[in-house]
């Protein structure tokens, strides 16, 4: 959510943002209700003015004048209530307008409907070579009892499935190995809850542009989260933090969850698109400070592709275009791994700044050490996300003999095992 004075101040460069970004919004009507907000405010504030003057007035007229002010009170009571439901209606109005504008993006970045445009701006190591015909994921899971998808299915539908026997453990080496290298770097392990109110996921910026995306728990005003993220933003909501303990730096952990829409194809199958996952989060939160917000958003980025680094995958950073990267972004980046039986790299990581887009939403503040209040900016990136990231390493470190080739990174966790 972008101020509103900004937007007054800056309508073009507003209008350039939702044209570059495909936002459905229409930046014309929003100035229109934010100018008619203001002068509904400013004429209930001179009404309620005149309002109190009563008491004083009736206080000192006589008999007759007080009839006249008994009717002139009654007759603004009315005009109050009318102007009270009028700037009500028009600031839920201009409310939900605001949720819509976006982030003015970075300079840099590509201008693009959609991934198409997305630019790569970094590779690192190369495709495994096998002088053997290499299995998918699913295949190789499936020879080696690690996993159970027709059996899930039965369970939870399509998109689901079952894990177990080695691969676990090496699932939750992969999530192990995230959190302690991300703790080694000063962040805050935190385990966050999946389950969460309406306003988390409104200051995240989920919603209400992807509210079809979440599930639903109606029964109980919940929703479950996609990514710890959502919780992270959601916990220091209204409050005024003291500048002295910014920056905040998490490694959140949970379980996230996604309806995930799309066709079928080798593109989603096993454990590449699911609607169950778990992930080690990264999130910032730091003073208002573009150069400071810059330095975290390559801090983060670095971290994760440390991680991949130590799990032996190559991969690729792009440069997201406009179209690609969501109306709260300032600048993002995504690392995309290579996978061999798709012969090609698919997405892993997501790096995000958002300057103070989700900070105004979810009104998180900080007291400067000058005692002006400002609000934050926050920035995320994935970590470790399984079992896509799963897939992709058991891909890539198969042997002939259908094992799977432990990183050296991971077989601590692992009693030092080198091969599963």
């Amino acid at each position: 959510m972008l101020d509103r004075r900004f937007i007054r101040e800056n309508p073009q460069a507003v209008k350039a943002a939702v044209r570059v970004k495909g936002i459905d919004l229409d930046v014309d009507e929003l100035l229109s209700l934010d100018q008619a907000s203001r002068e509904l405010q400013r004429e209930l504030d001179e009404a309620q003015t005149r309002r109190k003057s009563f008491a004083r007035e009736f206080a000192r007229a006589d008999e007759a004048a007080r009839e006249r002010l008994r009717a002139e009170h009654d007759e603004q009571d009315e005009h109050l209530q009318k102007v009270r439901a009028e700037l009500s209606a028009t600031n839920e109005r201009l409310q939900s307008l605001l949720l819509l504008t976006p982030t003015i993006p970075w300079e840099g970045t590509p201008v693009g409907p959609d991934d198409s445009a997305n630019v790569t701006i970094k590779t690192w190591g190369e495709p495994p070579v096998f002088d053997f015909e290499p299995k998918d994921h699913v295949e190789l899971l499936e020879n080696r009892g690690w996993a159970e998808f027709a059996r899930a299915r039965k369970v939870a539908g399509e998109r689901a499935y079952a894990l177990t026997g080695d691969i676990v453990l090496l699932e939750r080496a992969m999530l192990s190995y995230a959190l302690d290298y991300l703790i080694e770097r000063g962040s805050a392990v935190i385990s966050v809850p999946a389950l969460v109110r309406e306003d988390p996921l409104i200051g995240n910026g989920q919603f209400p542009a992807h509210r079809e995306e979440t599930y639903a728990i109606t029964a109980d005003d919940l929703y479950l989260a996609g990514t710890a993220e959502v919780a992270l933003v959601g916990l220091h909501s209204g409050e005024i933090l003291d500048a002295r303990a910014l920056p905040i730096r998490y490694a959140g952990i949970s379980p996230c969850f996604r309806r995930e829409a799309g066709g079928a194809g080798r593109d989603v199958r096993g454990l590449i698109r699911v609607h169950q996952f778990e992930k080690v989060e990264q999130f910032v939160i730091c003073a208002a400070d573009d150069a400071e917000s810059d330095a975290w958003h390559f801090e983060i980025l670095g971290a994760a592709e440390h991680l991949l680094q130590g799990l032996g995958l190559h991969y690729e950073v792009v440069e997201c275009s406009t179209g690609d990267m969501g109306a709260g972004k300032y600048r993002m980046n995504d690392i995309n791994t290579w996978f061999p039986s798709l012969g090609r790299f698919r997405e892993t990581h997501s790096c995000s700044s958002l300057h103070d887009w989700q900070a105004r939403r979810a009104n998180l503040r900080y007291r400067d050490t000058d005692g002006t209040v400002r609000f934050a900016y926050t920035l995320n990136n994935t970590a470790i996300a399984t079992p896509r990231l799963l897939a992709a390493l058991v891909e890539n470190h198969q042997t002939a003999e259908q094992t799977v080739r432990v990183p050296e990174a991971l077989r601590p966790y692992l009693g030092g095992r080198a091969e599963l």
